[in-house]
């Protein structure tokens, strides 16, 4: 009998590889936000507030940046090897997995049609009529707490903290450590994020988390 149902993984240095499917569009239209970036973690500005620096410094050089764009740009964005056999190994065991990021959405749910994830969760980027970006973001996933999208997906699955596995690579993810009865550091970039994981795994394929999440119950 498997012992777990649910496995949770962050998107952005996870899936992708890359730091977050925010800076490929920063990289695609060679804008710097590291100004921004220190502000927001050292608790100056907040969330909606650094998606807005983050969606202004494109439009100074696009002002017509639309979803459209976006789209496009994330097909080029470089992802960890093993997203489809990690996926389907685990679809092919009963067990399902989601989407938890605090990256943009439509990034994640290209990765949730594209490799078959049952979910996914992400921040939204606000459009008009046109498909054309507004400026504003809305947050779905608070940074510093995102065990709460793991409860909400604990709860929408029927299943339990205890068979509910989450995978991260930074602080943000600790709260989803937090919730799980295992955690997964995935390459990751600060002693804070393994310290708090059951296991690390250092690799390019994410794949090789498998070896800890399909094992039977004792």
């Amino acid at each position: 009998m498997r012992k777990y149902d649910l496995v949770c993984f962050d998107m952005d240095g996870v899936l992708t590889d890359i730091r977050s499917s925010w800076c490929w569009i920063h990289n695609v239209l060679e804008v710097d936000n590291e100004e921004s970036y220190r502000l927001f973690c050292n608790g100056n500005i907040d969330e909606p507030e650094f998606m807005r620096r983050d969606i202004g410094l494109w439009k100074t050089v696009k002002p017509d940046i639309s979803r459209n764009d976006l789209i496009r740009y994330f097909k080029d964005m470089p992802l960890i090897g093993g997203i489809q056999e990690t996926v389907a190994c685990l679809k092919a065991n009963g067990i399902i997995s989601v989407i938890v990021s605090g990256g943009i959405d439509l990034a994640a749910k290209m990765l949730a049609e594209e490799f078959g994830f049952d979910g996914y969760i992400a921040d939204e980027l606000k459009v008009d009529e046109n498909g054309v970006l507004t400026g504003e973001g809305i947050r779905h996933v608070d940074l510093a707490d995102k065990g709460i999208n793991v409860r909400d997906y604990i709860k929408e699955y029927g299943t339990t903290p205890e068979r509910t596995v989450s995978i991260g690579n930074s602080f943000t993810d600790i709260n989803m450590f937090k919730n799980t009865g295992m955690s997964i550091a995935f390459n990751p970039t600060d002693i804070y994020t393994e310290e708090a994981a059951t296991y690390t795994v250092r690799s390019k394929n994410i794949a090789d988390v498998l070896d800890y999440i399909l094992v039977d119950e004792p």
